[in-house]
């Protein structure tokens, strides 16, 4: 298996002052497409904002929306294009953003890129790419999945704070499964190991007429843009509450910090 090396660059719009990140700030482990790839800016126009830049982008031309799809992805576009292996969380006391960057480094320098067939389906009431998998032709690419989420879970467990009362009371909104509790309280966040689901967030909740319109202007992109490459991670921040989620550090899979150009000195300010 290869593995395309994107370059890690600092976000320059995440502060460096030393009191910018406060224990409030949250880290996230996400998947996002490399720069090198057509996936990134397809993603990124589709929310209209590059999180590793914060650049407003403008969004494309997808006719018969009942409403701008500015309206319709608001809430993907806080956190920005990505897929979740970690869920954002708050430190624990005691780990900072340099702690949080060592561990991720060593994490994603362990791992193997892959290829994902993808698809772009409803989930719930929200549009979102999928793996495609089908059957045994995926099962290779389903287990390398599922197990790089559940060695990230494990991995991350040790820094994160246990859920606040008011996160484990949202969650529960969710109608969650008794198994899915057990996992919320465990591990943070409910859809874990065999409840994982690899997802790209496209749209708000929306109604099936707009749902079904971006399920077809997906599916003709789909055609160009190709298989996923799961070639690296990233680490995503909200420096504080209900601020935008920013891609603080690309972790290219299989290279050390140095090799990759991460400067861990720099974030001895977080």
């Amino acid at each position: 298996m290869t593995s395309l090396h994107s370059p890690v660059m600092p976000n320059p719009e995440i502060p460096a002052a030393p009191a910018s990140f406060g224990p409030a700030a949250r880290f996230a482990l996400y998947y996002a497409p490399p720069v090198t790839s057509p996936w990134w800016p397809a993603g990124c126009a589709w929310l209209q904002r590059d999180p590793s830049s914060s650049v407003v982008l403008s969004p494309p031309d997808v006719p018969g929306l009942s409403r701008p799809l500015a309206e319709l992805t608001s809430e993907p576009r806080r956190y920005g294009w990505h897929a979740t292996l970690v869920a954002p969380f708050t430190c624990r006391p005691g780990i900072d953003g340099p702690a949080v960057l060592q561990l991720a480094t060593d994490w994603a320098a362990r791992q193997q890129g892959f290829t994902l067939p993808a698809r772009v389906a409803l989930l719930e009431r929200f549009v979102a790419l999928q793996a495609a998998i089908r059957h045994t032709s995926g099962a290779a690419e389903e287990a390398a999945l599922r197990a790089l989420a559940a060695d990230a879970v494990r991995t991350f467990a040790p820094l994160r704070a246990a859920p606040g009362a008011a996160e484990v009371a949202k969650r529960r909104k969710m109608q969650l499964s008794a198994r899915q509790e057990a996992l919320m309280l465990e591990w943070g966040y409910p859809f874990v190991f065999d409840e994982f689901r690899f997802h790209l967030t496209l749209s708000n909740s929306v109604a099936a007429a707009d749902a079904q319109i971006m399920l077809d202007w997906w599916a003709r992109q789909m055609e160009v843009l190709g298989p996923l490459p799961i070639d690296g991670a990233a680490i995503y921040v909200q420096p504080q509450p209900g601020a935008d989620f920013l891609l603080w550090q690309r972790l290219p899979f299989g290279a050390t910090g140095a090799a990759c150009g991460i400067d861990l000195t720099r974030t001895s300010a977080l």
